[in-house]
């Protein structure tokens, strides 16, 4: 598929209440059956970014992902986001990347966010997932790996599209605005980012700033700050491959190892 669209879901999240925000869910999705193939949405999206993990936290046979398989299937399109885990006895703020077909791909947020204790109440995870879909490879991270530039290193363009769910709160939006861009451009690759509205549990307040990026760093979808809302675009593989052609800076990249 040359062609894949792309739905970025900006949305203010219910603290804590998984079953409100899910029926939520649904309402928003009915109106994108038939009108792309990925929705993505925040960080944490079933209960926003809480650290009661031990009270919040299911398995991935637990109602969020059994939601969230019955909506890919029923609307045809694969669901993005991250939410609260529980496996083997450690919690795990969980990326989901799970399409109709029924394939189900997990990452573990690597970068636990030391100043709001996300890494008292999380254990971090430690590989890097590329997600093979319709001919395209996506790299999947979540929030505070955005400020780590060497974990989404595109190596070899092992991915074509690289997508952060997150709940980045509106006293440090321009480091938000200005690192995906630069992931953008650093990495060659489309650019995806999706943050939440709002106000949380801890009065943190977020507002927005949703967007894609080309991997020029042009920007090709966006939303309105401090306002709900869905936008749609569509990606090229063949343009992308064809800039990776022309301007190959991905061959003078340095190599690194972690």
């Amino acid at each position: 598929m040359q062609q894949l669209r792309i739905s970025i879901v900006q949305t203010d999240i219910i603290w804590e209440n998984k079953q409100e925000n899910l029926r939520m869910l649904r309402e928003k999705l009915q109106a994108l059956r038939g009108t792309t193939e990925i929705v993505v949405l925040p960080e944490m999206f079933s209960t926003g970014f809480s650290m009661n993990s031990r009270e919040l936290a299911e398995p991935i046979s637990g109602e969020t992902i059994q939601v969230i398989k019955s909506l890919t299937g029923e609307f045809q399109f694969a669901l993005c986001g991250s939410f609260i885990c529980k496996e083997q006895g450690s919690y795990y703020n969980r990326g989901f990347f799970i399409t109709p077909e029924g394939k189900e791909y997990y990452y573990d947020k690597r970068h636990l966010f030391r100043m709001g204790h996300e890494i008292e109440h999380f254990s971090a995870g430690d590989s890097k997932l590329i997600i093979p879909y319709h001919g395209w490879n996506i790299c999947l991270l979540v929030c505070y790996d955005l400020r780590f530039p060497v974990w989404s290193r595109n190596v070899n363009n092992e991915y074509d599209l690289l997508i952060y769910v997150a709940s980045w709160p509106q006293a440090r939006r321009l480091a938000w605005d200005t690192l995906l861009r630069a992931r953008a451009l650093e990495n060659m690759c489309y650019v995806c980012g999706v943050n939440r509205i709002g106000t949380d549990g801890n009065n943190l307040i977020y507002n927005g700033g949703s967007i894609i990026y080309s991997a020029k760093g042009e920007i090709l979808a966006t939303l309105p700050d401090e306002k709900e809302g869905i936008a749609t675009t569509s990606l090229n593989l063949v343009s992308l491959r064809q800039l990776r052609d022309k301007f190959p800076v991905w061959k003078d990249a340095d190599t690194f190892q972690l």
